[in-house]
């Protein structure tokens, strides 16, 4: 190599590694703790004091069997559990759900906190559910981004003290399971164009079959609909901390999963599936899509969570338990 091209090629790596060092992956981390966190007139107030929305749909019963704690998905808000809340609402199970860091109404729209914030978050929320209704069960439900949060938690260092989780369409799609070309190009723009927007137009991915649910998704203003390169990899990092702990997970768990899932692949989900324990509940489902808990057919996987709640070891009345 001559010595003009060795100081060119040591310029544009100086160029490179400048750019990438300039332009790191936001992360929106919280602040320090000021105070304790509380669940106050519809907001959850975490310990750096930030307002996170919560929503809530309660039995109209005087004994309550279970309670859930729903974990949305991702560019989606606690919203996504009005429909599944009503119907376990009145099978005695009362469900509470927030809106992630940066997501739906909460601060920092569109930028990615991490996972250590997301679960922090779901350990300090359990606690003050707990309070409120103490000596009974409680379960995290987490759909998509939030199976991948509940996964990553119960099996942390702090975990929330749960009973069990409820994983739907849980988002596990490491980079193991993607394609090199997918790993390089979110690494490259990630470190270059954090920043820049993508919409997902033109993939023509359909999450549901229940085509006025997700128009009215697209109406909905507190719904993400362009996403930062950044919080596409923060997600990722996250999907990979959850395929990688899953082995860990001893709690009792139910996941639901449906064949015609067009945005996490079934490879990475049945490679998280091998991993965990032999215990845990499979519930297939022929005619399912992402959103298992708001599709047409909704009401088989929502049945499936309450006969498992009551008895996680009494038959699943919808759900198969194996892959088609």
């Amino acid at each position: 190599m001559s010595r003009i091209t060795t100081i060119f090629m040591s310029g544009l790596l100086a160029v490179l590694l400048l750019l990438t060092s300039a332009c790191l992956p936001l992360v929106n981390s919280p602040g320090k703790l000021v105070i304790q966190p509380k669940i106050e007139r519809g907001f959850f107030v975490a310990g750096d004091g930030t307002r996170l929305p919560v929503r809530s749909w309660l039995p109209e019963v005087a004994r309550i069997r279970a309670v859930i704690v729903g974990l949305h998905g991702f560019n989606d808000y606690s919203n996504s559990f009005t429909s599944p809340g009503k119907y376990l609402s009145r099978h005695g199970i009362a469900v509470y759900a927030y809106d992630q860091r940066g997501f739906g109404g909460a601060p920092g729209r569109g930028l990615w906190s991490g996972s250590d914030a997301y679960a922090g978050d779901l350990g300090c929320f359990v606690k003050e559910v707990r309070k409120r209704h103490p000596a009974v069960p409680v379960y995290v439900l987490g759909e998509s981004m939030g199976g991948a949060v509940a996964i990553v938690a119960v099996t942390g260092d702090k975990p929330p003290d749960v009973d069990g989780v409820i994983l739907v369409a849980p988002a596990v799609w490491g980079r193991e399971t993607m394609p090199w070309y997918q790993r390089w190009l979110l690494a490259l723009t990630s470190h270059t164009v954090p920043w820049m927007e993508l919409t997902g137009k033109g993939l023509h991915i359909i999450p549901s079959d229940n085509i006025e649910m997700c128009r009215a998704l697209g109406r909905d203003p507190l719904v993400i609909k362009a996403t930062r390169v950044d919080a596409v990899y923060g997600l990722t990092n996250l999907m990979d901390e959850a395929l990688s702990k899953a082995g860990k997970l001893k709690l009792p768990a139910l996941v639901q999963y449906g064949k015609k899932d067009q945005v996490i692949p079934r490879e990475p989900t049945l490679l998280m599936l091998g991993k965990m324990s032999k215990a845990t509940r499979k519930a297939f489902y022929a005619e399912g899509y992402h959103m298992l808990l708001r599709d047409l057919q909704a009401e088989k996987p929502l049945a499936d969570i309450v006969a498992w709640v009551t008895d996680h070891d009494n038959p699943l009345p919808n759900g198969r338990d194996n892959f088609f």
